[in-house]
Parts: C-alpha cells; sequence; structure tokens
C-alpha cells in the first residue's frame, strides 16, 4: 500500500506513537513562527518554563498584528518579544518587514519539514510541502522548548486537482469551491492534500492560497507535493539550495477523495459571514460596494498585485468605492515601487497601506456602517471587519480589482476585459528588517516588561467535585471572534488578560463577563463546531481567568479544544444532540467524582435543578488526561 505525502513527512519526524487514525503521535518540530498578537503570550509561557535552549531548527518571531502604535502597549509588546527572542535564538522580524506566512514562505519555508505556529493560518507553508500547522500559543511554546508537537493523528482527504484554470479565475476560488463542497468542519481531524495533473499549472503562491484557506475547513492542515514549480519559486527567493522533491506514492490509499475540474470554475465570492457561504459572483449579481480591501497572509503574494496592478492600470476607481491594498512582504512592495506597479494602483486612486495584516483582523480600515466590503482575505465573520452590521465578501485579487473599477461585484469573464499573465521574478535577499540573535542568551540579555504586560492565568489541579452555573448558552459556528474580540480597540491588550477578560463574548452577550465573576465558577453550553477560527489562546485565557470549568457543546474546532485543555478547561460533547435543548442560563451544573470521571474518559454532567444526568463524550488522549488532572499543560510540565 502507497504512502501519503502527509503519512511520509509525518513518518519522517514521528518521536511517539504509530500512524493509526485514532491514536496519537508525537513529532519533532524543525520550525516555529509566532506573530505579536499571540506571541507576547507565547513568551511569557516559554519564560515560565525557564528553560536554557530551544530545541528547532530555526523560530521566528514575526511583528504584524499590532503594528497601530496609537499608544504605548504595542510598542512595549513588540519590545518585550524582541528582549525575550533574543535570549532564546529567535529571529525578530521588525514591524514593516510583512505579514508573518508570506515572509516565511519567501525566506524559511523548507519542503518537507515541520513547521508550528501561534497562528491558524501556519498552514500557508503547505505550499511549499511542509507539515504546517497552527496551534496555540503555549503549544508553540512547548515546541520551542521540547523541539516536539503531540497530536492526533490525522486521516487523509485527497483533493485531485484536473484540467487548468481559465482566465479570471483563480487559486482562491479553488479553495472557495473546496469550502462550499467540504464546509468548515469538513477538515476537522483532517489533513488536505492537494494531487493531480491540475497541480502542475500552479505556482507555489496559488498553493499557499490555497492551503492557507485550508484553516476555514477546520483541518489540520493542508499540502501540495514540492515539484518543479516549488524548485522555480525557491530559486526566485534566492533558495534553490533548499528543493527537494517530494510526492505521494501512486498507489497511496486517501479516507476520502474530492474531484475538481479547474477548467470548470468560475469566478467565486463567499457570501457574509461565513467562508464556506459560497456561491458565484454571476449569481450573486451586480451588488453595489462601499469598499475592497486587497491583502492579507492568503492573498498579498506579488504574482496576485501584479494582477491587480495590470488590472487598474490606466484605470480609475469608481468615485463611490474605498480601495486599499497592503502588499505581503518588504520585498513585494520594494519590487512593485521598482517597476512600477505601485504607481499603476495609486494612480487609478488606490491607498497603499502597511505590509502587515490591518483589515484583516480589524486593525484599521473599518468599512461604513452598512457597509459591502469585498476583501480577498480569509474571514468573513460577523463584526471581524470592525464593523458589526458591515456585509463582507471573500473574493479573488482579480474580482476585487474589478469591481473596484465598476463600483458593483464583477465577473471578470463577463467584463470584456484582457487579464495578461505574471511571471515570477527573481528577488534579491534582504534582511534589513530582521534582527539575528547573535552573541545573546539568558544569561547576558534582560526581558523588556512593559506596565501593560500581566501574567497569563493559571488553573489548579482538577478537583474531585466540579460544579458551575450556565453562564452562556450560545449557538452553532461560535468563533473564537465571537469569543474574545480581535479589533484595533483590544489589539494592544492581548498581554493584558484581566483587561480583556471584560470583552470576552460581548458581541454575542454584553453581560458575560459580569455574570461570571458573580457566579464564580461557570459553564458554557456551545453548539457545533465551538470555536472555529484564529488559533488565539485568548479565548481560552479569558474564561479561565473569569472561571469557566468547563465547556459543554455539540463539536469542537480542533484547535479551541486543544487551547481549552491546554488551560485545564474540560471540553465535553454530547452524547446526545438533543440534550443541547434542555438547558438554560442560570442552572447548576456538577460534575461527581471528576477525577476519576476523566480517568476513565466517560463524564457524566449532572443539573442540579433538574435532576437529569447527561453523559458525555470526551476522546481525551492520554496526554490530554494528564494536563487537565494537572490543571492545564504549564502545571503538567511543571510535575
Amino acid at each position: 500500500m502507497g504512502k501519503t505525502l502527509a503519512y511520509k513527512i509525518l513518518e519522517n519526524h514521528l518521536v511517539e506513537g504509530t500512524l493509526t487514525p485514532g491514536g496519537e503521535i508525537t513529532i519533532k518540530i524543525d520550525q516555529t513562527l509566532t506573530q505579536d498578537s499571540t506571541g507576547t503570550m507565547v513568551y511569557l509561557q516559554l519564560e515560565a518554563m525557564n528553560i536554557e535552549k530551544i530545541k528547532t531548527e530555526l523560530s521566528v518571531a514575526y511583528i504584524d498584528h499590532n503594528t497601530l502604535q496609537t499608544g504605548f502597549e504595542n510598542a512595549d509588546d513588540h519590545a518585550f518579544i524582541k528582549s525575550v527572542a533574543k535570549r532564546h535564538g529567535v529571529l525578530f522580524s521588525k514591524p514593516g518587514n510583512g505579514i508573518c506566512h508570506q515572509l516565511h514562505l519567501e525566506n524559511y519555508g523548507i519542503p518537507g519539514k515541520t513547521l508550528l505556529g501561534s497562528d491558524s493560518h501556519t498552514p500557508t507553508g503547505g505550499g511549499l510541502g511542509m507539515i504546517a500547522i497552527g496551534a496555540g500559543g503555549l503549544d508553540v511554546a512547548v515546541a520551542m522548548a521540547k523541539g516536539t508537537y503531540s497530536l492526533p493523528v490525522p486521516k487523509v482527504i485527497k483533493v485531485e486537482l484536473t484540467g487548468k484554470l481559465r482566465p479570471w479565475v483563480s487559486a482562491k476560488d479553488i479553495i472557495l469551491y473546496v469550502l462550499q463542497q467540504l464546509t468548515v468542519k469538513g477538515g476537522v481531524g483532517k489533513i488536505v492534500e492537494y494531487t493531480g495533473e491540475g497541480v502542475k499549472s500552479l505556482s507555489v503562491t496559488d498553493r499557499a492560497t490555497i492551503t492557507n484557506m485550508g484553516a476555514e475547513l477546520g483541518a489540520t492542515t493542508s499540502l501540495f507535493p514540492s515539484d518543479e514549480n516549488t524548485k522555480s519559486y525557491l530559486a526566485s527567493q534566492g533558495r534553490e539550495k533548499d528543493y527537494v522533491e517530494l510526492s505521494a506514492d501512486a498507489d497511496a490509499v486517501y479516507d476520502e477523495e474530492l474531484k475538481v475540474d479547474l477548467s470548470s470554475l468560475t469566478p467565486l465570492a463567499a457570501k457574509p459571514h461565513s467562508p464556506d457561504n459560497v456561491d458565484s459572483v454571476k449569481n450573486i449579481g451586480e451588488i453595489k460596494i462601499n469598499q475592497v480591501a486587497i491583502g492579507s497572509c492568503t492573498n498579498s503574494s506579488y504574482t496576485d498585485l501584479m494582477k491587480v496592478s495590470e488590472i487598474l492600470k490606466g484605470q480609475k476607481i469608481h468615485p463611490d468605492v474605498s480601495l486599499v491594498i497592503s502588499p505581503g512582504s518588504s520585498k513585494i512592495m520594494s519590487k512593485m515601487a521598482e517597476n512600477g506597479a505601485l504607481a499603476n494602483m495609486i494612480n487609478a486612486g488606490a491607498r497603499i497601506i502597511e505590509n502587515a495584516c490591518g483589515p484583516c483582523i480589524g486593525m484599521g480600515q473599518s468599512p461604513e456602517s452598512g457597509a459591502v466590503s469585498l476583501r480577498t482575505f480569509n474571514r468573513n465573520f460577523k463584526g471581524r471587519s470592525g464593523t458589526l452590521d458591515a456585509d463582507v465578501y471573500l473574493v479573488s485579487p482579480e474580482t476585487a480589482a474589478i469591481s473596484a473599477i465598476k463600483g458593483v461585484l464583477t465577473d471578470g469573464m463577463i467584463s470584456g476585459c484582457n487579464l495578461p499573465s505574471i511571471p515570477e521574478e527573481n528577488f534579491i535577499p534582504n534582511d534589513n528588517f530582521i534582527v539575528y540573535p547573535k552573541g545573546t542568551n539568558k544569561n547576558n540579555t534582560e526581558v523588556s516588561m512593559g506596565p501593560n504586560i500581566k501574567p497569563f492565568p493559571q488553573n489548579k489541579n482538577l478537583p474531585d467535585e466540579l460544579t458551575a452555573t450556565i453562564v452562556l448558552h450560545a449557538g452553532n459556528n461560535i468563533t473564537t471572534d465571537d469569543i474574545m474580540p480581535s479589533d484595533s480597540r483590544l489589539l494592544p491588550y492581548r498581554s493584558n488578560i484581566p483587561y480583556l477578560a471584560n470583552f470576552c463574548f460581548e458581541k454575542i452577550d454584553k453581560d458575560f463577563s459580569t455574570r461570571c465573576k458573580e457566579a464564580k465558577e461557570g459553564a458554557i453550553i456551545g453548539g457545533e463546531n465551538y470555536g472555529q477560527g484564529s488559533s488565539r489562546e485568548h479565548a481560552a485565557l479569558a474564561p479561565l481567568y473569569l472561571g469557566i470549568k468547563f465547556v459543554l457543546a455539540k463539536s469542537f474546532a480542533r484547535i479551541h479544544r486543544s487551547n481549552l485543555i491546554n488551560s485545564g478547561i474540560l471540553p465535553l460533547v454530547f452524547e446526545n444532540p438533543d440534550d443541547y435543548d434542555t438547558f438554560s442560563l442560570g442552572q447548576k451544573l456538577i460534575i461527581e467524582n471528576a477525577r476519576q470521571q476523566v480517568k476513565n474518559k466517560i463524564v457524566i454532567v449532572k443539573n442540579i435543578e433538574t435532576g437529569k444526568e447527561y453523559r458525555t463524550i470526551t476522546n481525551f488522549s492520554d496526554l490530554d488526561i494528564e494536563m487537565i488532572l494537572a490543571g492545564g499543560k504549564i502545571n503538567s510540565i511543571k510535575k
């Protein structure tokens, strides 16, 4: 029986366990990345472990999220991250260098390596043939400290690509189609592996767009083979020496399969308010738009932005539209300044903003009230743009650019406009934005700790009896944005959990934090896919600070479930999903003999008021149990 590419790489990095779906493995981690929204907490946790030297081949701390410095808070976080990076031999990427995933693709990604990142879109590296996994910050801190990461053995989905894309159809349309077919839950517990003749027609940056948005499937990661296109991309970045040819065996066996005929695809869009709410641009129709935002880790590559430049060349942005463009890296910005592409954009009426995440995370450029915003980003959750009543559509750069000119959502295939092909360019390596930790170590480098940086909350050992009051009865597809909002107002406080906790669930229930403080010990009832979206562990740490003891839901998103366990909060799943409707706000719940029940992997939740007992599914691994009993991962490591 042949092997999938995913299992080949995992097998090559296997430290413990066997590659049997349903089991658990520990793999060697070659590289890690952090970004500043999650990074401060990662490095606080790394310091708490008191290690002498990190165990990874390469670790990079990127500054790309909190780049608006309207007060001291963000700058203090950056100084803290820089100081800890120096102590531990971590490369530091300064603000303005670009978006972590685009930068890592350009400078450090290597086919066949493993990458763990404290950002859910770390799977971007799968475009280079890496096993690149997004995880909670604590998992990344531990990976730096120990050089390993544990995870359930994923199943593998084969997505076979045939045919070739037509003009005005791009990689973004491929992943939107896959999302339409598989949904935001379709990849949970799975790796998505792309194969077929159609792969050869896709550049590495095309592939990276697809693997980036594999996060929206809930997948552990996504990846492409490493082939001649990979070699050409690495050569363009001055890194041909890093090339390794990698592919699945011809007779590889997969758990699921999906076929996609690229030649049949048309321009698509994800409608509000979910990345899998996909329809064709033609079917949606020529709706009036107010804003267009082009960039993000999904679509800020050189090729993407050059297509935009060519579409905008000699044109004028519609008077009712605001167009903002954020290149993915300083190298891309520099090349576009040299070849006149920036001039094309500016002359058309576009606003060029910093090489950073920016509008994707609500860090500036929020649309007007009730606006329609077209974005080349990866998420369109309600309110994520910073405007709660805005309608955000996710589209390709080509669709975004032609629509910005027309003033309405436009299908480029029927626009009558020509779209030239853009060849890859060779880039001159430039590390002027990178701070190397040469000659520094733990003993000769002090930590810079600003007044806004507070210790992360830590749990206590799981007691024998767990009581809690229901403080929230939530619906389906609750996102980490819903749990812990991420925008220009709150991002400066990512290192201050006591302050952030006051805003926990504010989009869902503005009284949530007050109710938690009154209850002291709380429980949350959730629907399907609880905790989807970003990897930010703040969505577990803020509830921990507010006294949440367990979450009982119909199902959980992978990373958030791990973050809850890392914090010592029990993620429990209804054995009977219909039980969800029998709970009410304010009811008292109890888990008796909790420690033994967790060890037995069968947990019974009793409603004290009604007397009814509910059997739950845990699917706890032995490592999960160890962490839960200890009150979280840090406590477990210390023991």
